[in-house]
């Protein structure tokens, strides 16, 4: 439906600019709004369609740094917030560099030390599933900082 409505709006946006040809900047802006909305709209509604339907929450609950090995225990947990179920869903953790600068922050978050993955099987709806990740091998001295996203369906 979401790929329908954005072709017929395209489609709509296109007659619209060649119904307007006598005024060459009304009918230009259509057209180029026309194909604005066949490239962009699709995936900003899948992203938006995806959000909705798959809503999910990721809490860190605690973090350890192995000393021992070389290593973090990550303990967390899932809530599933949708209205439906999910077959599984892809907890991903992202290690970064911390700094004082915060226009480097800024740009750390696009630039992992280290990045850890697991899937998690069959989530009721409303169902809060804890679990524990391990990432490894993990030798950064420094200061650093976790983030935790989900990928739900």
């Amino acid at each position: 439906m979401l790929f329908g409505g954005v072709f017929v709006l395209f489609l709509l946006f296109v007659i619209l600019a060649i119904l307007l040809r006598r005024k060459i900047g009304l009918s230009l802006f259509f057209l180029l709004l026309g194909f604005a909305i066949l490239f962009v709209g699709p995936t900003l509604g899948y992203q938006e369609l995806h959000k909705y339907l798959f809503k999910s929450e990721v809490t860190i609950l605690s973090q350890k740094q192995l000393s021992f090995t070389p290593a973090i225990v990550l303990k967390g947990s899932l809530k599933n917030m949708s209205k439906f179920d999910f077959q599984e869903c892809k907890i991903r953790a992202d290690v970064h560099k911390v700094s004082k600068n915060k226009l480097r922050n800024y740009f750390y978050k696009f630039k992992t030390i280290k990045k850890m993955s697991m899937i998690v099987y069959s989530i009721k709806k409303d169902e809060l599933r804890n679990f524990k990740l391990i990432i490894e091998p993990f030798n950064y001295q420094k200061k650093y900082t976790l983030s935790l996203k989900a990928s739900c369906r």
